[in-house]
This record gives structure tokens, C-alpha cells and sequence, in this order.
């Protein structure tokens, strides 16, 4: 048996993986994006208690994508939001790339150690294809993320180790036959490639579904609006639907 922790053997065994049917991957792309996952130090607030600051010399940790640890609103949900257009919960800015460009699996900068807090969704229009490119990074430290998108099933067209190349991984992209999941696993100083079309129109997060790093803020949600006619449209809430 392989140890707990040969990253090299459980990639092998996850890349080895195939669609049994007809799939349908996307092949055209409308918006190619690359998401960059990982850890992070913040300071800790004045007068935080000690326990909510574990991190090195009083800080507190914390996770990001793209350089954004998402926060979750208080008052109200994002569908909610979303639905009756409540201004100044969310954002539809989130990045379609990492703010600064870096050696991913390198050697960080303690300048991306901390970064910004918020709460900002991606917008897609109904039936446009999406192309994430999910990047680890070294930022503090080395980490695998098994990454979970609600409301969707994609395609994992790639996985590997390193810093994603375009020009070069690319060609490695299973278009045939890849394995039809909703959660991909980033492996440790690596990256995966997923591909769906966004048809189901609402707020989906997309987060690491290790809960302490959601806690720390390792999500981003998309935006996916109607489309037309009643099967392309969100239903609305049942009239006793509880709200938060």
C-alpha cells in the first residue's frame, strides 16, 4: 500500500479516471479563467482573543482565491440578495485571474501573505462555457484542496504538477472521455482544469470543502442568470420560504 501522503500515487490513480458514456465537454470556451487556491496569514483585530489567533506571532489564518478570502454576508443569503436585488451585499467583481502573477508553487512573497476580504461572485450568462484553471500555491504554506462547486456537475479535463503553461498543459487535456464530478482535487503544489456550461441559473458557491478552510474564507461564488423562457429561469421562493 502506498503511504498516506504519496501525492505522486493517489494523482496517478485520480488522472486514471474516464467517463464510462458519451460525455459533452465543452470545446468552445467563453470565459477562460484561472483561480489561484491557498492559505493565508491576516492580522489579528485589537482586542481579539488569544484563541482566534493562532497563526505565527498573533496572527490569524486565513485562505483565499485569487487573492480573496470570501465572506460570507450576514443578514442576508446571496440567492436572497441576488433575487431581489439588494444592493451593497455583494459584488460581481470577483477576478477572473489572480490580481498579481507569481511563481504559484514557488517561493511567495510575504507581500500576497494577506489577502483582501470580501465577498465577490463572477457573473456568467446563461448557457456560456467556463474553463477554470484551479491553481495551487505555496503562499505560507503547501496544501491540497478538494475543491466542490454547488449546483453544477463538471468535467475534469487535467491535472498536474507545477504551475499551469497554457502552451505546454493544454495538450494534455482529456476532451474525450474525462470523469464527470462536482469536486476536483487540487493536489499539493499543483493544479486541475475544469469545463461546464453554465445552465442552471442562481448563486452556486465554489469552495474548498475542507471546512476549516472555508471557515477561513476559500470560496467564490458564481453569478448565473436566466436564460429565457420558464425552463431557463430560476424559480422564484415559495411565499413562507423562511429568510435569514
Amino acid at each position: 500500500m502506498p503511504a498516506f501522503n504519496d501525492t505522486n500515487t493517489a494523482t496517478a490513480f485520480t488522472t486514471s479516471f474516464r467517463s464510462p458514456g458519451k460525455t459533452l465537454v465543452p470545446t468552445k470556451i467563453d470565459h477562460s479563467l484561472l483561480f489561484t487556491v491557498g492559505l493565508g496569514l491576516n492580522r489579528c483585530p485589537r482586542g481579539a482573543r488569544p484563541r482566534n489567533c493562532q497563526g505565527p506571532n498573533g496572527t490569524r489564518f486565513a485562505a483565499s482565491m485569487n487573492n480573496v478570502s470570501f465572506v460570507l454576508p450576514s443578514n442576508f443569503s446571496l440567492l436572497q440578495a441576488h433575487q431581489q436585488r439588494i444592493p451593497g451585499v455583494f459584488t460581481t467583481d470577483f477576478p477572473a485571474g489572480p490580481p498579481v502573477k507569481f511563481d504559484y508553487t514557488g517561493n511567495v512573497s510575504r507581500s500576497l501573505w494577506q489577502p483582501a476580504r470580501g465577498t465577490k461572485t463572477y457573473k456568467l450568462k446563461y448557457g456560456e462555457t467556463v474553463q477554470v484553471v484551479l491553481q495551487g500555491t505555496s503562499i505560507f504554506t503547501a496544501e491540497n484542496h478538494p475543491i466542490h462547486l454547488h449546483g453544477y456537475d463538471f468535467y475534469i479535463v487535467a491535472e498536474g504538477f507545477g504551475n499551469f503553461n497554457p502552451s505546454r498543459d493544454t495538450a494534455k487535456f482529456n476532451l474525450v472521455d474525462p470523469p464527470l464530478r462536482n469536486t476536483a482535487s487540487v493536489p499539493v503544489g499543483g493544479w486541475s482544469v475544469i469545463r461546464f456550461v453554465a445552465d442552471n441559473p442562481g448563486v452556486w458557491l465554489l469552495h474548498c470543502h475542507l471546512d476549516v478552510h472555508i471557515g477561513w474564507g476559500l470560496a467564490m461564488a458564481f453569478v448565473v442568470e436566466n436564460g429565457v423562457g420558464e425552463l431557463q429561469t430560476l424559480e422564484p421562493p415559495p411565499a413562507d420560504l423562511p429568510v435569514c
